[in-house]
């Protein structure tokens, strides 16, 4: 059992905006202050049913005009949802800013040229930090470790510029505010979260990046302009290594060039974010861990499961355990093992943005999700059918990926039986018995008392002493197809021309084997427990007898 650790403090929806503000988002109406714990990032789907974390951050994608917004707004005040963001510019109005007042959630807009992927990433990017708890915030230099969003902005203090914190790939990992003091490169960057090739182009043209790469000391780069009529401020980057290893740069929009002091103190300044992405690569694979571990002690449903549900930010719900596994393929483990990961991270993001409060990790071989549902059965298999099959489509046909779902847990203690009966139905989609790719235990159940019947059987090294066994046999010897045959003629229902058409023989050579197969069976087909007897008997057989030699 994990020990208690207390939640670490959330991101307040006043950070997001000072951190996405003014160069993404900005206050229409309402106190940001009044949201000091945004419990998750929701994207409005007017055709779908939405759950909503505490304190949410709805992204009104297709929200238009003052009357929309404003019925919006009084739906959202129903689920306590912290803020509304739609696309700027809105027309303001007193009536738009009462139903603001009136609801409680606040208004933002996001600026014209930002994608809602993009704002979505970011925002999640904030609200990550403690996500899973910690202990204290440690601090490195006087920011909290790992906030490199609060690490952009005190550099950018320090140098009088706005900043970017940059990876190996030149993808925006944090910025500082004021960058709409900087030209249309930078603006185009945050946006994008990743520096526009056009101007990767140039600066490697210009030697920039292998100077950045050997040189321990802040590079000054002259403007660089992409298109025809752009104005252009310089830049200086400064280098971020980890002993040998080059981790990514920092890089300062600057009008002027920097001072002797001020160099130095950029210089100085990598260093300390050498730290803190150090620290936020470490508490990322940390907090992968941790995460990992409350949902396997979450899934064994004992003693622990309530607790661990609890730091997980679950409510007391129903909830329902989806397993995601590969089937077995050919190829380099090493590439399943990564297809499967891919995988895993993929079904995240798709559960962050449908149902943002679900817990995902992967266990093994299996990826298990804890994702709440209604409290309905019949609607919570529905749902989580209809989230899993959604996945599905959205990530094509990935060879050999199934996901099985289990049944509902209104109780932590009830989710290790959830875990069972979504493993037992991810076995039967991974033997390829029903051709499906999701599938709930209920829809597969009789498929898996089969599957442990024959577990069963092979377990006790029972033989087939049945009729079956006598078909098997014989086939075997003359190169009939005498089980081929019962199995066509039961799946018909004894209807003789459907069947043979079935398997292709003319039916008065059908009825002439129906016979063959009661004199081999010594069995009489006409008693219905016979038949029953003889169809549980065809399913437990290891493969279909194959096809040889006919019988004359």
């Amino acid at each position: 059992m994990i020990s208690e650790m207390p939640i670490g403090p959330r991101t307040s929806l006043s950070r997001v905006l000072e951190d996405l503000g003014p160069s993404l988002l900005d206050l229409v109406h309402g106190d940001p202050g009044l949201a000091d714990n945004v419990g998750g990032v929701v994207i409005h789907d007017p055709g779908d049913e939405v759950s909503y974390p505490p304190q949410a951050i709805v992204l009104g994608v297709a929200v238009y005009g003052a009357e929309e917004i404003s019925r919006l707004l009084r739906e959202l005040s129903l689920h306590g949802v912290a803020a509304l963001v739609v696309r700027g510019p809105v027309e303001w109005s007193e009536s738009l800013a009462a139903v603001s007042a009136e609801s409680g959630v606040v208004l933002i807009t996001v600026t014209q040229g930002a994608s809602w992927s993009q704002l979505t990433a970011l925002l999640r990017t904030l609200l990550t930090e403690g996500d899973v708890g910690d202990a204290g915030v440690e601090m490195l230099g006087g920011v909290p470790s790992g906030d490199l969003f609060a690490l952009a902005n005190a550099v950018a203090t320090l140098l009088d510029a706005p900043i970017t914190i940059e990876d190996r790939r030149s993808r925006i990992l944090a910025f500082s505010g004021r960058q709409d003091e900087a030209d249309q490169s930078r603006v185009a960057t945050i946006l994008a979260r990743q520096v526009p090739n056009g101007y990767l182009r140039i600066l490697e043209s210009r030697g920039v990046f292998g100077e950045l790469y050997r040189s321990d000391r802040p590079v000054h780069i002259a403007p660089a302009t992409i298109e025809e009529g752009e104005t252009a401020i310089p830049r200086v980057a400064v280098a971020v290594r980890a002993g040998d290893e080059f981790l990514g740069s920092v890089w300062a929009a600057v009008r002027e060039p920097l001072t002797p002091d001020r160099e130095q103190a950029f210089q100085d300044a990598a260093k300390l974010v050498a730290l803190h992405l150090l620290r936020h690569r470490a508490g990322a694979d940390a907090q992968n861990r941790l995460r990992a571990d409350l949902v396997s002690t979450v899934l064994e449903g004992g003693a622990g499961a309530a607790q661990a549900l609890d730091r997980l930010g679950f409510v007391n719900e129903p909830t329902v355990v989806m397993a995601m596994g590969l089937s077995a393929q050919s190829g380099d483990h090493a590439h399943v093992a990564a297809e499967r990961q891919r995988l895993t991270s993929a079904l995240g993001i798709h559960l962050n943005a449908v149902q943002p409060r679900s817990a995902l990790a992967l266990l093994g071989d299996v990826a298990y999700a804890i994702v709440p549902v209604p409290g309905d059965p019949e609607a919570a298999r529905q749902r989580a059918s209809q989230i899993a099959g959604n996945f599905m489509e959205r990530t094509g046909r990935r060879p050999g990926a199934v996901i099985g779902i289990g049944s509902v847990a209104t109780e932590p203690s009830a989710l290790g039986r959830s875990r069972t009966s979504a493993d037992r139905a991810l076995r039967v989609l991974l033997s390829g018995r029903t051709g499906r790719r999701v599938a709930a235990i209920e829809d597969v159940y009789i498929d898996t008392l089969l599957l442990e019947l024959r577990d069963s059987v092979a377990l006790y090294g029972d033989e087939p002493l049945t009729p079956v066994a006598r078909l098997v046999a014989y086939d075997a010897k003359h190169q009939s197809h005498l089980v081929e045959t019962l199995r066509a003629w039961l799946d018909a229902f004894g209807e003789i021309p459907t069947a043979s058409a079935n398997v292709f023989v003319h039916p008065n050579t059908f009825r002439y084997r129906i016979r063959r197969v009661a004199e081999v069976a010594e069995t009489d087909l006409g008693d219905p427990s016979v038949r029953f007897a003889l169809m549980l008997q065809l399913r437990l057989l290891p493969d279909p007898v194959p096809e040889a030699g006919r019988e004359s």
